[in-house]
């Protein structure tokens, strides 16, 4: 069984200067956690990691996501394919291809006609494709990278919501800590300003905890 207030309470141990060597210290957040939750908990956590690999990112793998039992899973992953989707329909349009050309589904010709939410194996609906196209359309690379992580991060917020000592906690961590990582190599002045927001964040949910910083 896993102990969610234990994993809670000791989530932000992180000091706001920490710094990460090729990942190591994400890999020891990771472990430490998985420690103390039960196998099933374990299998939901590898899933999310194993998404954050381009090189799994096919349309197998989004089939497989928006099967998932689990709803912060099947949601954060019908996000993500969006978002990428977004992505492939703007290159698209500045290179003069087919909109629809290279855009991925989780569509599969033996499974139901609809999934578990009642959509197709797609994307579903996505109410921040306007949000997503204004991004797209900046000229600032930096700022438009970090925009679409402030979509997904808003996203993430919105899947954990009431979400406190469980499962969804956990997995709402650790895929903001990835976006944190992620800009800690690319730019590590944005990279410390996402972890004090995730650092806030914590502490404001699990008030009662003491935290060093």
């Amino acid at each position: 069984m896993s102990n969610f207030e234990y994993i809670i309470a000791s989530l932000p141990y992180l000091t706001a200067d920490f710094r990460y060597t090729d990942q190591a210290g994400f890999n020891s957040v990771i472990s430490d956690i998985k420690r103390d939750l039960s196998e099933q908990d374990q299998d939901l956590v590898d899933f999310l990691l194993k998404g954050f690999s381009d090189k799994e990112l096919d349309a197998d793998f989004y089939a497989r996501a928006l099967r998932q039992r689990n709803k912060f899973l099947r949601e954060y992953f019908r996000f993500d394919l969006n978002l990428r989707n977004a992505k492939v329909r703007y290159l698209n349009a500045q290179l003069g291809r087919e909109p629809e050309q290279d855009v991925m589904t989780g569509e599969d010709p033996d499974a139901p006609d609809v999934d578990i939410d009642g959509f197709r194996f797609s994307g579903g609906e996505f109410e921040e494709a306007a949000k997503a196209d204004a991004i797209l359309s900046g000229t600032d690379l930096v700022a438009r990278e970090k925009g679409m992580d402030d979509l997904l991060w808003d996203k993430i917020d919105q899947l954990s919501v009431f979400h406190y000592f469980d499962i969804e906690a956990v997995l709402a961590y650790i895929a903001k800590l990835h976006i944190v990582t992620r800009w800690l190599n690319l730019d590590e002045e944005v990279g410390r300003e996402q972890f004090r927001r995730l650092l806030k964040e914590v502490r404001g949910t699990y008030k009662g905890v003491n935290y060093t910083e």
